[in-house]
């Protein structure tokens, strides 16, 4: 878990992601000799995406690279880079032109009754500046907790299973926090390049009264996005057959790269697949080992089957 544990403390929030960027290409180069077939590395004019192309692909997997944050406004106001929590006390770091920073997050309301996030320090950070939650690396016999499992995760995994890829793209993408922006122009290379037309979603979903720890990887009927019926039927046979637990989701919210690709002008089939976490978007995300396993397991399954 060594490598996750690296992810996990990488800074790259929605809109900045190049550090994650340069931290995986780098991984790839340094571990080529791991990997069973030598993937095309393609990451020229497209933002802060990768894309790893492995022999004839037939099936992409989709890892968004960024992550959820705030961003300095004016005075000591926080905005939040997609949805994370922002309860008092929460530690948060980054850096600016002054130096490296360690603060902590503080709430109130004005005297008009409106709602401030607040950073703790004793000088002002400079504009725009980016924090992000302060990792906290927590692992035992079931359990790994950390700051940015989402979408860290979906990136290892993506990663894990690279080293066995024959056949297959992976893209990692960016700004999915945020509602999405670089899936479609992703789509559309390799679509028109490889002819692929069928993708599976890197990522990690909630724990719910239907999803538990401990019971799979979880495959997503559907969540705000439907994706074709037949396609997921087709994957949860083939979940069947591998032995691999896994369990439904079925939900009305929450949202992947999933439904960008199904708003693409492309044909694509998508399905959701990764392992569910407790306290979503703060810094205790919690998974279980054992539905890592799955989930490694199920997609090296099937990137052979499909």
């Amino acid at each position: 878990m060594k490598l996750l544990k690296e992810l996990c403390s990488i800074a790259a929030t929605s809109g900045n992601e190049l550090a994650i960027k340069q931290f995986i290409i780098k991984y790839v180069e340094e571990n080529i000799l791991n990997f069973k077939v030598t993937p095309s590395i393609i990451s020229e004019n497209i933002q802060d995406c990768i894309i790893l192309k492995f022999g004839n692909p037939k099936t992409a997997i989709f890892a968004h690279l960024d992550s959820v944050g705030f961003t300095v406004r004016y005075g000591k106001e926080l905005v939040k880079i997609g949805g994370p929590k922002s309860y008092d006390g929460i530690k948060l770091i980054g850096k600016d032109s002054k130096g490296k920073i360690e603060t902590e997050i503080y709430n109130y309301e004005d005297e008009n009754g409106h709602h401030h996030i607040e950073y703790l320090l004793d000088r002002e950070i400079d504009r725009a500046t980016e924090l992000t939650f302060k990792p906290d690396w927590r692992e035992n016999k079931n359990f790994i907790q950390c700051c940015y499992m989402d979408n860290r995760l979906g990136v290892w995994n993506a990663l894990e299973v690279a080293k066995t890829l024959e056949n297959g793209v992976i893209c990692f993408s960016t700004y999915e926090e945020v509602g999405g922006g670089s899936v479609g122009f992703l789509a559309k290379y390799i679509y028109e390049n490889f002819k692929i037309n069928q993708a599976l979603i890197s990522d990690v979903t909630w724990i719910t009264n239907g999803v538990q720890h401990g019971n799979g990887v979880v495959i997503s009927r559907r969540d705000s996005g439907l994706p074709r019926r037949s396609y997921v039927d087709k994957i949860i046979y083939l979940a069947k057959k591998s032995k691999i637990p896994f369990q439904i989701e079925v939900e009305s919210s929450g949202g992947s790269d999933g439904n960008q690709l199904q708003k693409s002008p492309y044909p694509f089939d998508w399905c959701f697949i990764g392992a569910a976490e407790d306290f979503v978007h703060s810094p205790d995300e919690k998974v279980h080992k054992s539905d890592i396993d799955s989930m490694v397991n199920l997609y090296k399954y099937l990137m052979v089957q499909l």
